[in-house]
């Protein structure tokens, strides 16, 4: 099992090439994690290593095609931080990323904290916690050339791909009201467009949702009120390059956009 200094030397490497832009091939064999409680252990002093704000939590792999992306069995959780948000409609740099795809997705905003304690949070508690959803684009990249063959222990520890992520406006439609499941965004890239499914989300946004919530609370952290978690995306991760506009239509539930340079 890695000790303290292991962990913060895992996540120093890690913070050393977000820093630069640079890849690596994997952790040294002395400081890699080996199951997910390790790579959770280095996320979270990967943190300590920012001096950005927490802005909220990302879901890795919530899709069939996410977990074939990026070669994991299920879904992974990670942090956004807030110098890592990109203003709706803005520009996000192509700089140092390799992974060069974009995702749309359903982002959830907490009114009130949601505390660690020993029984699961239901996903009627999870949705009474929550204040606004928003749609949401993120995208995604990992510190290690060969994400596909880092593993879910090392992919975690480099904060499950967190990288880039472009948060909407709150919709004004009742989307408590709303099957999430049949949500079908559209989302234009290059004059083609692609449909999304609600469904997409491990079956449903809302169970993602709740499925990170509870596995905060298994890790003893606190979900804050504020703070936003995005569970996924909605339609196969689409290649982006430099002058793309990815723009992903909600319907009733609202639009957001992003471009590259």
């Amino acid at each position: 099992m890695l000790d303290d200094d292991k962990i913060a030397a895992a996540a120093k490497t890690l913070s050393d090439h977000w820093r630069a832009g640079t890849k690596l091939t994997n952790l040294d064999a002395s400081i890699r994690p080996r199951d997910r409680a390790e790579g959770y252990a280095v996320q979270a002093a990967l943190a300590k290593q920012s001096s950005s704000p927490l802005f909220g939590w990302k879901i890795a792999a919530t899709s069939e095609a996410g977990q074939k992306h990026i070669n994991v069995s299920g879904p992974l959780a990670g942090r956004i931080f807030t110098q890592t948000v990109v203003a709706d409609g803005g520009t996000a740099s192509m700089k140092g990323n390799e992974m060069r795809v974009g995702e749309a997705e359903f982002a959830f905003r907490f009114a009130r904290d949601l505390p660690p304690r020993t029984d699961p949070y239901s996903m009627q508690e999870v949705l009474g916690a929550v204040g606004t959803l928003h749609p949401a684009i993120e995208i995604p990249d990992s510190r290690f050339a060969d994400f596909v063959s880092a593993g879910e222990a090392q992919l975690i520890a480099d904060n499950a791909c967190a990288h880039l992520f472009v948060l909407g406006d709150p919709t004004s439609a009742d989307w408590r009201s709303r099957d999430l499941i049949e949500e079908r965004p559209v989302v234009t890239l290059r004059g083609e467009k692609h449909i999304g499914h609600g469904k997409n989300v491990l079956g449903d946004p809302r169970v993602a949702l709740a499925w990170c919530v509870n596995e905060l609370r298994a890790l003893g952290i606190t979900l804050r009120e504020g703070e936003v978690i995005t569970t996924g995306t909605c339609c196969t991760p689409l290649p982006i390059q430099a002058s793309d506009v990815f723009a992903a239509d909600f319907g009733a539930l609202g639009k957001v956009s992003v471009g590259f340079g």
